[in-house]
């Protein structure tokens, strides 16, 4: 991370040093604030003129004269086919000052003169003949993404090749055509020369036809053996090398998915980390830190032998043979004995067989020409880098420092790291200062600021700090654009990449649903909380193909997921017989829920038969054509379980939603099933320690009260945030505070519009029917005949969280009979649970609140 030293004390001076070694560094300013430190005044220069250059108007110009150049340069071309003859004996052995001033003899016969004839002669005659016509392609290509911003062809890979094939061409016809000068031009001409020499003709000849092999295998990795094999029809067994025969083989590796992605290199930026501000004397050097999260696993060999005690022992290969008797006896001619025949097996050498022949599985291929939403479908909101207020900075570190002071609190050094939303300030006590005296003042470091949340981190983990976290005056809008055009979210390895936005040194946060496994999103309304989901489902549909993750999306609100509508056929799933693929009925909700959950159940009878333990190393398997279709295994695709409004579940269904999701998050991670729970009512009802249990990750925006943060995060601090956006993240056992991506509704709409329009599978992802043990309970009860008191005797149960017929007789004062038919009816609409013999029923709702509601919905008043 690049550190930013700035000291206001010592502004215009220039540290002088009396070792030679060592160079004199000057201190900067508050009038070279926009250059860091250690920046000469070149760099400037050249930081300018790559903004000029970044300018779009420049790029167009240029661009126009690429195009115009590589026009001319044709044209002479093909005029140079016409008149070299007569043009070549003037141009020969000339340079184009000379050529262009010299005085007239006779005019020149190119069609653009002059310097037509000696552009032409250059390229055809003086350099690779006809092949030089792949420069002019390479500038008119280069020129047209300038001026048009629009590729025709990929320029790093057109240039790769062409510039291959012009050298192979250039040797190619100055060997069979030595006599027409501009087919190879002078660099042809000079090469065949030297080979015939150095090889021999016919030596020459081999050379160059193993030139184009190597091109061949350099440009498109081409097999020549399986070329051959298809030729001849035969096959031809190759003895590959071990480490080869590992990387093709291996069962549980998964091959690369190709994906035609639309964001172009270009478009991918580069990590722009904050600038760390430090109000000490003592001057630091600038340091930049890279860490790497990919690790290089070696290749397993297969040995035929293995060590013991110290001694190597070789296990030998024995044939399976058919058991024989020790013992034989004779069997008569009038008993008839016949062996059923044993089942057919596919054996290892056959799957390899079947592998060279067809390749691997490729899911992607029922939608080979899918392609990723292009990066333009997102706008760009913000700047996109961090702004430094040095005036702010300095008088919020004065009234720290002088707040701190007035209890008698001394620090030695202060810091601070600038991020797009919120500044951290970095203390550190000095020594003797108790931890806690800090903690307990910050209501009046807010107070002296002047500022909204206001959040102390005592101390920092992984620090010796004390971090204070002021909300900047100016924020800047983190756009989703910057999170998805990221260097590290396009070069992510992981199974479902999730970006959601950048931390307070302006990094982007990045991290993978698989290993979360599931995520509980809660927060105030207003906060955010919608705009986080939109940024992890974009961040999914922007990375994976519909082949391999699919969407359950499930909104009570009815208005909040519509716009997803469009890719129901490309990345939803729904029951079998339902119209719309996105639940909004409750009832379905929990049939949704229970469908899943037998799907859970046939995908680890699944994973057992193949003798694996999670769904990458059965996919693999699969993939690498080891598991055998006809016996019920697929390929399956990741499931992500979305719901938007968790406390309207809870409140109308009540313990059948909590248990088909507790049994979800216990069980479903190892299958491919990952939920996404969110809710803006974080109470103890609704997030229950069932819930809390199961869903160690966890996204916090905006909520109004300690209480609510801790039943959130299980500690305090998300009632600190400012809202819009920002959000504290706890993956484990640290919490980050990252201000979220911002996706506007138009922006998912032509995403998802991009998406639509593409072909697209049959109809969305089927799930498992799902049938009740047992019917809808209150159809059996005729509401004309519901008890006057039924509305109370409910409300009754549930405060007392006993349902009973005498518990009704107390409280009422009823007869046992009209009490035994008010328990019947609770039971049939699903207030309490059925008998339990000695056991007390159980009371389906936990609050009045829910039960008010449900009975609303039935149209009971009391």
């Amino acid at each position: 991370m690049a550190n930013t030293i700035y000291d206001p004390e010592e502004e215009e001076q220039v540290e002088k040093t009396t070792s030679k070694s060592e160079k004199p560094k000057a201190k900067k300013t508050v009038k070279e604030s926009a250059a860091p430190v250690g920046e000469n005044p070149l760099g400037n220069g050249f930081s300018r003129l790559k903004d000029r250059w970044d300018n779009k108007r420049a790029k167009t110009i240029v661009g126009g004269f690429l195009v115009l150049i590589s026009f001319f340069a044709l044209m002479s071309c093909c005029s140079y086919f016409f008149t070299w003859n007569v043009d070549q004996d003037r141009v020969l052995n000339k340079s184009l000052f000379t050529f262009l001033f010299e005085d007239e003899t006779e005019p020149v016969r190119n069609w653009f003169g002059k310097f037509g004839a000696w552009t032409s002669h250059l390229l055809m005659y003086r350099w690779f003949g006809v092949s030089s016509l792949s420069i002019v392609l390479f500038v008119f290509l280069l020129g047209t993404k300038w001026m048009l911003n629009y590729k025709l062809l990929p320029i790093g890979r057109t240039a790769s090749v062409s510039f291959l094939f012009m050298i192979w061409s250039s040797i190619f016809f100055g060997y069979f055509v030595e006599h027409i000068d501009y087919l190879g031009g002078t660099f042809g001409y000079t090469m065949n020369e030297w080979l015939k020499m150095s090889l021999g003709s016919f030596g020459a000849f081999i050379f160059i036809v193993i030139l184009l092999w190597v091109v061949l295998v350099i440009l498109f990795n081409t097999d020549i053996v399986a070329v051959f094999q298809k030729m001849s029809g035969k096959t031809v067994q190759m003895m590959r090398d071990d480490e080869d025969d590992e990387e093709a083989l291996e069962p549980n590796t998964v091959r690369d998915i190709h994906i035609i992605n639309t964001i172009n290199e270009e478009d991918i930026q580069e990590e722009k980390i904050s600038k760390t501000v430090h109000f000490d004397e003592e001057e630091e050097e600038e340091t930049i830190e890279f860490h790497s999260s990919i690790e290089e696993v070696e290749p397993v060999e297969e040995k035929d032998s293995f060590e013991f005690d110290g001694m190597e022992v070789e296990v030998p290969f024995v044939e399976p043979s058919i058991p024989v008797n020790s013992v034989e006896t004779p069997i008569s001619d009038d008993f008839d004995v016949s062996i059923a025949p044993t089942e057919g097996t596919v054996s290892d050498d056959q799957f390899d067989k079947l592998r060279q022949e067809y390749g691997d599985y490729d899911p992607t291929l029922d939608l080979s020409g899918y392609l990723l939403p292009p990066i333009e479908l997102l706008k760009e909101y913000g700047t996109g880098q961090v702004s430094i207020n040095k005036q702010e900075l300095e008088e919020n570190k004065n009234r720290i420092v002088e707040t701190l002071s007035h209890y008698k609190i001394d620090i030695e050094k202060i810091k601070a790291t600038v991020g797009p939303t919120v500044t951290l300030y970095e203390i550190v006590p000095a020594k003797g200062v108790r931890i806690s005296k800090i903690k307990n003042l910050e209501d009046d470091i807010a107070l002296s600021l002047a500022a909204l949340g206001i959040r102390i981190i005592a101390p920092i983990p992984g620090k010796g700090t004390i971090g204070i976290e002021v909300p900047n005056s100016k924020p800047d809008m983190v756009s989703m654009r910057s999170l998805i055009a990221s260097e590290k979210f396009q070069n992510s390895d992981m199974e479902l990449p999730i970006v959601v936005g950048k931390t307070i040194t302006n990094e982007t946060f990045c991290f993978d649903l698989t290993k979360a496994p599931h995520l509980l999103v809660a927060g105030a309304t207003g906060q955010g909380k919608s705009v986080g989901l939109n940024a992890i489902l974009v961040s999914m549909l922007y990375k994976k193909h519909p082949a391999q993750v699919k969407f359950v999306l499930i909104d009570p609100k009815k208005v909040e997921l519509t716009l997803y509508k469009r890719i129901e056929r490309h990345f939803l799933a729904k029951l079998p017989g339902e119209e719309e693929a996105i639940i909004t009925d409750t009832s379905k909700v929990v049939n949704t829920l229970n469908s899943l959950c037998i799907e859970m159940d046939d995908r680890y009878e699944l994973l057992k038969e193949a003798e694996v333990r999670t769904i990458k190393e059965y996919n693999a398997k699969f993939i690498a054509r080891r598991l055998n279709p006809e016996k019920g295994h697929r390929y399956m695709p990741y499931i992500v379980v979305l719901i938007d409004e968790f406390a309207d579940l809870i409140m109308t269904a009540g313990k059948e939603v909590e248990h088909p999701i507790a049994r979800l998050a216990q069980l479903a991670r190892a299958i491919g099933i990952h939920l996404i729970v969110a809710t803006q009512r974080p109470s103890v009802n609704v997030i229950t320690g069932m819930i809390k249990a199961n869903f160690p990750a966890r996204i916090a925006f905006r909520v109004q009260s300690k209480i609510d943060s801790r039943t959130i995060l299980d500690a305090n601090g998300a009632d600190q945030l400012i809202g819009r956006g920002d959000m504290l993240i706890s993956l484990g056992s640290d919490t980050i505070r990252v201000q979220c991506g911002f996706a506007d509704t138009p922006e998912v709409e032509e995403i998802c519009k991009f998406i639509g329009e593409q072909r697209a599978y049959p109809d969305a992802m089927l799930l498992p029917e799902y049938v009740g043990a047992e019917g809808d309970n209150s159809k059996d009860v005729d509401l004309d005949d519901i008890d006057s008191m039924f509305a109370d005797a409910a409300r009754i149960v549930v405060i007392n969280n006993q349902g009973s017929a005498s518990l009704l007789q107390r409280k009422l004062k009823l007869g046992y009979n009209r009490a035994g038919r008010i328990v019947d009816q609770l039971e049939g609409y699903g207030i309490i649970g059925p008998f339990q013999g000695s056991k007390a029923r159980e009371v389906l709702y936990s609050d009045i609140e829910a039960l008010n509601e449900f009975l609303r919905s039935k149209g009971i008043n009391g």
